[in-house]
């Protein structure tokens, strides 16, 4: 009679559900990282992806407000509007965001291929035309386009669109009201933990203020 595995050992044997994989907060894209992809989408073609990454790189909304968005959203007139607004599903805010020049066209451009109209997902998947793109399939797309420009998927996720401009802004200009608001924060403690602010950030930009 063999005798039954001690508890030690069942927890010895226990393998973490993190092991082999990155975890934490996924970093932002590098401005040369987003031309890439961009360029890639535009020789290709691929009218929705690049709609789909412009628009999330602009919005720095988390990837469940990206995928539920609705043409209404930013082209109530069929066509794109030059700032928008969308109630945060996380947390029943509202907040703001621009579409710059490059982001318009590329909606613009995306809308007329495929007919689609205010009152209808903007976003659509392999479900059919009335159902939205689900989050996992945005994740496996921005997985393709940073694979396709040679950049580790495994290294980001859809939480780095949301951090690129939002991350970019910060270091140009160090104001964390700006960033706070257009991120959707409650709490200026939650924009400075999420853009990864230390001590030495601060310090620096003080450095460039003379009084």
């Amino acid at each position: 009679m063999t005798d039954a595995p001690s508890t030690s050992d069942n927890i010895s044997k226990h393998v973490p559900w993190n092991k082999g994989k990155i975890v934490g907060a996924k970093p932002p894209l590098r401005p040369k990282h987003v031309w890439s992809v961009r360029t890639k989408l535009q020789v290709e073609g691929r009218t929705r992806d690049l709609a789909l990454f412009n628009v999330a790189i602009d919005s720095k909304l988390r990837g469940c407000d990206v995928v539920a968005l609705r043409v209404d959203d930013i082209a109530p007139s069929g066509y794109a509007a030059d700032r928008a607004s969308v109630r945060q599903k996380k947390t029943g805010r509202p907040v703001k965001f621009e579409l710059t020049e490059s982001t318009r066209q590329a909606i613009d451009d995306y809308l007329r291929a495929t007919g689609t109209k205010p009152g209808e997902h903007l976003f659509t998947g392999r479900r059919g035309p009335d159902r939205s793109l689900t989050t996992r399939q945005y994740a496996r797309l921005l997985s393709g386009w940073l694979a396709d420009i040679r950049l580790d998927p495994h290294l980001f996720g859809t939480h780095s669109l949301r951090r690129t401009k939002a991350t970019l802004i910060y270091r140009r200009t160090g104001n964390l009201r700006a960033v706070q608001l257009l991120l959707g924060h409650t709490k200026i403690e939650s924009t400075v933990r999420y853009l990864g602010i230390e001590v030495d950030d601060a310090l620096a930009i003080a450095e460039q203020v003379d009084v």
